[in-house]
Order: structure tokens, then sequence, then C-alpha cells
């Protein structure tokens, strides 16, 4: 466990006092509305594509915030149902037979994770090209804005949180946008241009801006809800929010539901229970790892802890009826720009989110969705700013490649295939730059004014460079001295070593003089504690 993980363990899991800190609060608050109105239509959008209950689409959401919350290492993250999960969810609850089988299999999927962390799986996050995760950032800002734009304009077939540029519904993303601007609801656009306007202005008011402009945007959304009805600006039911009214606490508790524990020997509840396991783990790890690239503080969340949250957050929510969930980049994304500081506001989101549905499940369905899809288009235009790109420019184009790679796949196909293919093209670069970097090489000469070449290997030769080695010292011209020199390298691949030997052994045909320095017959691979500096 590393010094950060430590840290964050020894603090608690529920040792939250520390966040409820004033200068915290007038920060957390405001964006924890901020992510309760993104979470709301991305919830239930989610659980519809899934097939799977609304209900179970905002629970998971609800438990996402608040258990997985307060569990988490991380400050900025949101958990809740993802869309890279949809296909999977609704494909094993089809060959599964029923909801209830697919929960237990949501149960065991998240005992995977939490003994995933403990095995210190989640290390694995540490591993993602910088290049490739900003990518996906950017990824995510333009699949926001083309996928808000129809819902922007009034009319989306596809259902809200879809980052997929095949869409269900025979379009894809390109067709959607046009297709959207053929059936324009005016008052839809109105009430989107509307809320950019207060969304870019209301902050540069200091004054005014205690009432965040998110907040803002809804009410006045609302307001002109009303103004339009009976006109040829009114808005259409499927324009709104819809969130499941509960009339009573009798039906609210009906709508939970629990695992069947008697399919536990069923093999395909197992194999549903690992897939999701995984590619929940893989897309929270993603998560994680961009929202630490947003954080303005520059925080590093613990990877194994987040695991084990993410896995008791599974576990919960498949007893009480929920979905699977992992942490969401949109979701968090929102967050860091809505200026969130701590934990305190994906806690709080959450809570938002249960006492939306309870009390004021009428009023959350006045929402038209056109204001929503506003603050979604803030959010990603802020992440896919023009200094993003020309920040990465500035670092080479070892860097720049990886990261419009990864953009073009993520848009072009979805979030974990575009980061794979990403991750290609990044380790591609890595080996390159290696490669190209096993040795230092060097012509010296002594007092008599006689040549000698000086190769000096590195501190890590490894098999990878084996051939830019062996290409070196073929190369090397008849009748050389050479000095072949091991004393700064703490490890030399066996099979770079036999490259060196049998050069050394025929060296003598081309009359070249080889002579080595500090290279011993065998390396053992160093220990971590042996690569401590100690002074």
């Amino acid at each position: 466990m590393n010094q950060h993980e430590h840290t964050a363990g020894a603090a608690g899991i529920f040792d939250l006092h520390k966040y409820f800190l004033a200068k915290n609060l007038k920060r957390d608050l405001p964006a924890s509305i901020v992510v309760f109105l993104v979470a709301l239509p991305l919830c239930l959008g989610i659980a519809l594509a899934s097939g799977a209950p609304l209900f179970a689409g905002l629970l998971t959401g609800i438990i996402g915030g608040i258990v997985v919350g307060i569990a988490s290492g991380s400050q900025l993250s949101v958990a809740g149902p993802a869309a890279g999960l949809t296909v999977i969810v609704l494909n094993a609850i089809a060959t599964l037979g029923s909801y209830e089988t697919f929960l237990l299999s949501i149960v065991i999927a998240g005992c995977m994770q939490i003994m995933l962390g403990l095995i210190k799986a989640g290390t694995i996050g540490n591993y993602f090209p910088s290049a490739v995760i900003e990518g996906m950032l950017a990824a995510i800002g333009i699949i926001l804005i083309m996928k808000q734009f129809p819902h922007a304009v009034g009319y989306d077939a596809d259902y809200e949180g879809d980052e997929s540029f095949s869409q269900a519904d025979q379009h894809n993303t390109f067709s959607e946008m046009m297709l959207a601007v053929s059936k324009i609801n005016y008052g839809a656009v109105i009430i989107s241009v509307v809320s950019l306007l207060i969304l870019i202005y209301w902050p540069k008011f200091k004054k005014l801006a205690i009432v965040p402009a998110p907040l803002l945007v809804v009410i006045i959304g609302i307001a002109f809800t009303a103004a339009f009805a009976g006109t040829g600006f009114a808005l259409l039911d499927k324009q709104f929010v819809n969130i499941p009214i509960v009339k009573s606490g009798g039906e609210f508790f009906s709508l939970f539901k629990s695992p069947n524990f008697s399919d536990l020997a069923n093999k395909n509840v197992w194999i549903v229970a690992a897939t999701i396991a995984i590619v929940a783990s893989l897309e929270s790890l993603l998560s994680l790892e961009a929202v630490d690239k947003i954080d303005p503080i520059k925080r590093v969340s613990p990877t194994n802890r987040e695991l084990v949250a993410q896995g008791i957050g599974n576990v919960v929510s498949g007893m009480l009826g929920g979905m699977p969930m992992t942490a969401v980049i949109v979701r968090s994304s929102a967050n860091v720009n809505s200026g969130a500081r701590t934990k305190v506001s994906a806690i709080v989101h959450g809570v938002l989110l249960l006492l939306s549905l309870l009390f004021i499940p009428r009023l959350i369905n006045m929402i038209p969705l056109s204001c929503l899809a506003a603050i979604l288009l803030m959010t990603g235009y802020k992440l896919t700013r023009v200094e993003l790109f020309r920040h990465v420019w500035r670092k080479g184009l070892s860097q720049f490649i990886p990261f419009v790679v990864t953009i073009i796949a993520v848009v072009f196909t979805d979030l974990l295939k575009g980061v794979g293919i990403g991750m290609l093209i990044g380790i591609f670069y890595i080996l390159r730059t290696n490669l190209r970097n096993p040795y230092f090489y060097r012509i010296i000469k002594n007092n008599e004014g006689k040549k000698t070449i000086h190769i000096r290997l590195a501190e890590e030769v490894s098999f990878l460079n084996k051939a830019a080695i062996q290409v070196t010292l073929t190369s090397l011209p008849e009748g050389s001295d050479v000095l072949i020199d091991g004393s700064n390298s703490r490890y030399i691949d066996p099979d770079v070593l036999e490259t060196i030997h049998n050069f050394k052994h025929n060296a003598y045909t081309k009359g070249i003089i080889v002579q080595l320095q500090d290279i011993k017959e065998r390396y053992d691979v160093p220990k971590l504690k042996e690569l401590i500096y100690k002074p």
C-alpha cells in the first residue's frame, strides 16, 4: 500500500467531519446541485436503455452518491449507472431470464471488485499514459456536445446518457444531429440558448453568483415552460425529466427487489458477474485517473480503495434492486467544473436524488431537458477547450498523436474501445522511445590519439533493447577498439548479455578489440527496496 492510500485509509471511511468546513461547503453544496441535475436524466436514460426499472437507475445513483461517496478515497469522483454497461446489462437480463437473477450477478461482481482492491489490482490505473487520459477527457467533451445538441433543440430519439457512435435507434451521432435539426422545437431552443447565456455570464456578477447558475437555469427553464404552454413554443411530454412518482411509503418500499440466491450455481450468473466486475473496474479506474487530471488541487486518489468502494456500492445496489455502477466521467467532470472540493458534493447529490424521488417528483418532472442539456454543453466545452490541444501539442508528437487517436477512437466507438486503441498507440511511442535509449555512444581519444568507441549501457536494459544494441554492434567499423560499459546498469536482460558476449567472441574476425567493463555474467531483477536511493 502506498503512502497516500495508507493516509486515506487511516482517516477512516466514515470520518467525514473534516470535510464539513465552511470554506469547502460553499463550493461543494452548489456543485452537488449541478451533479444532481446532471445525474437525474442520465440515471433514468441508462436504466431505460438497459431494460431495467427506472427506479433502479435512480437507486443506483443514490447508492453511488452516498455509499460509494463515503467509502471512496477520491474527493471528486462521482459513481452511478454507466453507459458503458448498458449493452452488458440488457443482454444479461435477457440471458439470465429474470431481473432478480441479474441482481445476484451484481452482488457477486461487487464481491469480486472488493477482492481486486484487496489484492491491489487497482495499481493498473497508474499505467494509463497521460496523453490517452487527456484524449479521453477531450473525447467525452466532444461527445457531450454532440449528444446534447438534439436535446438542446428539442428532439432526440436516443436515450439520455448514450456515449456510443452507433445508436440503438439505427442512427449515429451525426445523423441524429441532422434529424434533430429537421424536427426542431423553437421553445426548447429558446430555453437552451437563454440557459447557456446564464451559465456563461451569471458567474461574472460576484454578488449575484451566490445563487448557482445551474439552479437559476432550472428555475428559468420551468418558468419558460409555463409561459410557452398553449402556444406554438410548447414542449412535448418527452422533452421533460420523467422520474417515477411515488405516492406512499408502501409504494416506495415495494419498488425494491432482492437477488435470487437460488441461482447461485448457475454458471451464467458467474460469467455475467465477472464481465461486470472487469468492465466496471476498468471504467472506474479510467474515470478516477481522468478526474485526478482535472482536479485543480492535483490530488492522487487511491486506486485500490476505489475498487473496494465500487465493490461495496455494487453489493448494496444488487441487494436492494439497483443496477451495476462505476465511477462515471460525465458526472465527475460536472462536479469538478462546478467547483467541488471534497466528497461532500458527491454524497449530497445522492441525498438530493433520494429527496427528489420521495418528496418533489412532480416538481422535478417540470424540468425541461433542454436546460439540462445546456449544463452538459458547458461541461463538454470545458473538457475539450482549445487550450488542452495546445498544451498537448507543446509536449511533442509522441504525446499529441496518441491524444488525437484516442479522441477519434472514443468518439467513433465507445469509451473502453477508444481508450484501448489509444493505449496501443501510446505504448508504441513508449516502446519507440525506450528502444532508442538503451545506451550512450561516444568516441574518446587516449594520449596517443588512438580512438576508442565507448558504449555505456543504460540503467535498465530490457529485451526490447536487444535489436537496437545488436544493430549498433554489427555496424561498428572494422579494426575498432570498443569498450562496453555496464557500470551504470542495475539490470541487463539475459538475451542482451548473450548478444554482447557473442559479439565479443566473434569480433576478432573483423579485427575489433572488445573490452567489457562492469558487466556481470548474470543480473537479477532489482527489488523495489533496492531502487530506493539511500544517501
